[in-house]
């Protein structure tokens, strides 16, 4: 049976992933700590505010060379510029101001580091649940690659939940067409796939450097379109530049935990979103 093998949640939006055995389902549906905070631009913004100037991967190469490290029960992060050894270490609330400033310094323009306890700041305000990968399906999308292994793919995808023993792109069978949702469990947590996640420009460049991989859309959108497993629900593919599943979590499943080697269940019916 199929089971969770790797629980990842981004503390701060943009930044390095943090591995956990354990993670409970927040307010609208997200992780506890993944993306609970955000980098923006400084602005006279509320925090919460849904438009927030993020400053991200998607318009800030110079992202991908901050190298992030977490005390999640300290809440504290230790930041390095990948290729310096200086490091500093940050309490995500009583230094937010000096972490803003240590960031602002090393990007070369004003930001904040603001707060969202409400489901964090997700990519896809509709389908705010965590994200969905099998193992095999970095192992596969790894081998269209020279000198990129599975792990780095991960790097490069950025899921929250990765399943173990599926074949490659299992997940694709956690979605339908537009309009449906396909329910699913995860240990007593139910959930609901919406929709295979449309790529930006993220995966395609380097996760230490933020250099770009010469060829790496072509080559994912050729090989994708020649794999799609018959299972897959074709009406989202408009482009073939998607992958992972983006997912809901009802209100009754709020609070519920999920945990490492929880098994994990696909009802075969389908539901109204």
């Amino acid at each position: 049976m199929s089971s969770l093998e790797r629980i990842r949640v981004h503390p701060i939006k943009s930044l390095d992933a943090a591995v956990v055995t354990s993670a409970e389902i927040v307010a609208n549906g997200g992780l506890a700590w993944d993306r609970r905070y955000a980098i923006v631009e400084s602005t006279d913004r509320t925090e919460t505010s849904a438009d927030a100037p993020y400053v991200n991967g998607k318009r800030e190469p110079r992202i991908h060379r901050l190298a992030a490290e977490y005390d999640l029960e300290r809440e504290t992060v230790t930041i390095r510029e990948r290729d310096g050894d200086e490091t500093g270490t940050f309490h995500l609330e009583r230094d937010r101001d000096e972490f803003a400033a240590w960031l602002s310094d090393v990007l070369g323009y004003s930001v904040e580091v603001v707060r969202d306890d409400e489901g964090g700041f997700p990519d896809d305000a509709d389908a705010s649940g965590p994200t969905v990968i099998g193992d095999g399906t970095l192992e596969a999308v790894a081998s269209w690659y020279d000198g990129i292994d599975s792990a780095e793919m991960c790097r490069r995808l950025r899921p929250n939940l990765v399943v173990g023993d599926v074949p490659a792109f299992w997940e694709d069978r956690l979605y339908e067409e537009p309009g449906l949702v396909v329910p699913f469990t995860i240990g007593e947590a139910a959930l609901e796939g919406v929709n295979p996640c449309q790529r930006c420009v993220v995966p395609t460049r380097d996760p230490d450097t933020g250099a770009e991989t010469d060829g790496f859309r072509e080559r994912f959108v050729d090989r994708r379109e020649a794999t799609l497993p018959e299972w897959a629900g074709e009406a989202w593919f408009d482009h073939y530049f998607r992958l992972m599943v983006n997912t809901r979590v009802p209100e009754s499943a709020w609070g519920a935990t999920l945990s490492v080697d929880d098994d994990v269940t696909v009802d075969g019916s389908l539901s109204n979103r």
